[in-house]
């Protein structure tokens, strides 16, 4: 079991109850494949980069998750075959990045706890 973070930005075009239902849906995706979510954090609407789909705004959503391998190529799939879903990126992270992403969960500084002499 490997640990991901799957970044989505959803069409900002949906409701408050459509934007839910998809964060939803691919969590039970996750969950259903054999994965489990550690973390789930929907940042909601924010202002995008660049435009994409003549888009200048997007639904965020964040989702850590403890899965096998093969998982992320089903969640590829629905991915993109899902209209309201504008871009995704799947990160694989390693135990420094789940450790530092913990530690900011938890309100500890996440910088290193470095004194000087």
């Amino acid at each position: 079991m490997m640990n991901y973070e799957l970044m989505v930005i959803f069409t900002p075009v949906l409701s408050e109850d459509d934007y839910k239902a998809a964060q939803k849906k691919f969590a039970d995706i996750i969950k259903d494949n054999g994965g489990e979510i550690t973390h789930e954090n929907p940042w909601g609407l924010r202002s995008l980069a660049y435009p994409i789909r003549k888009k200048t705004t997007g639904m965020y959503v964040v989702l850590e998750y403890t899965a096998p391998s093969d998982l992320n190529e089903k969640l590829k799939i629905q991915l993109n075959r899902d209209e309201n879903v504008l871009r995704h990126m799947i990160t694989a992270l390693d135990k420094y990045a789940v450790e530092y992403n913990g530690r900011k969960r938890h309100g500890v500084n996440a910088e290193s706890k470095t004194t000087e002499a």
